[in-house]
């Protein structure tokens, strides 16, 4: 069974997870640190036990993401996921690409958050999908075009099968678990990836979902299908 470590400053909150977790996950092993000093320390004695880190962004000794970006860099095989009350859009998308394998809100129920962390223990990323399906932003459109416009030039470059895996990214699933949904090879996947990025004028996975965040991925593959 797996390892766990959560690092909370909050001793409610640690306890109330653990409980969670020993009841949805039973036989597994939690460990508690309440600093991103004592979490280093911890994370560095257990590395080889340890299959999955459960960082709070409020640390008294860590400034939001940069206590993720520092447990990265001093551990960067382990498997970081956040839990935090914070509920921006860009700050999951930025925890994600500094290398978190997932984003959990606090106020997820307890099944969703079951659901979640066997997702993550799975080897897949786990995004938020009620902040992912946030109202659209107001984007900067190119001179002489409107947002919607600027977005649908972009979207239609992309072939059909593109564009499935362009939701699927949207949902945080891994390029193995995009391979398997669709039956192709995991190489093909990333062959597919970069032709979004740059179909998309996009430099990252993040930014493409960014991107693909502004509209219904999923209506859009159905009025494909339908022609």
């Amino acid at each position: 069974m797996p390892t766990l470590m959560v690092a909370d400053d909050h001793p409610l909150f640690r306890e109330a997870i653990a409980a969670v977790i020993d009841a949805g996950l039973p036989g597994s092993r939690m460990l508690e640190t309440d600093s991103l000093e004592s979490t280093l320390h911890q994370a560095e004695r257990h590395a080889e036990e340890l299959d999955l880190l459960l960082l709070d962004l409020g640390l008294p000794d860590a400034d939001g993401l940069a206590g993720l970006a520092r447990l990265r860099q001093a551990l960067p095989r382990l498997p970081v996921a956040i839990v935090s009350a914070e509920q921006d859009r860009r700050v999951v998308l930025e925890a994600i690409d500094l290398g978190a394998v997932g984003y959990i809100p606090k106020s997820t129920p307890r099944e969703a958050l079951l659901a979640a962390l066997q997702r993550i223990l799975e080897g897949q990323v786990y995004l938020p999908p009620d902040i992912m399906r946030r109202p659209r932003e107001a984007a900067t459109p190119t001179p002489g075009s409107t947002p919607d416009a600027t977005l649908n030039a972009r979207l239609g470059r992309l072939t059909d099968k593109q564009l499935e895996v362009l939701e699927r990214m949207t949902r945080g699933e891994s390029n193995k678990r995009i391979a398997l949904a669709l039956d192709i090879a995991e190489t093909t996947v990333k062959t597919h990836v970069s032709a979004i990025l740059r179909k998309l004028e996009v430099a990252s996975r993040v930014q493409a979902i960014l991107v693909a965040g502004e509209i219904d991925l999923a209506e859009q593959i159905a009025a494909r299908r339908q022609r």
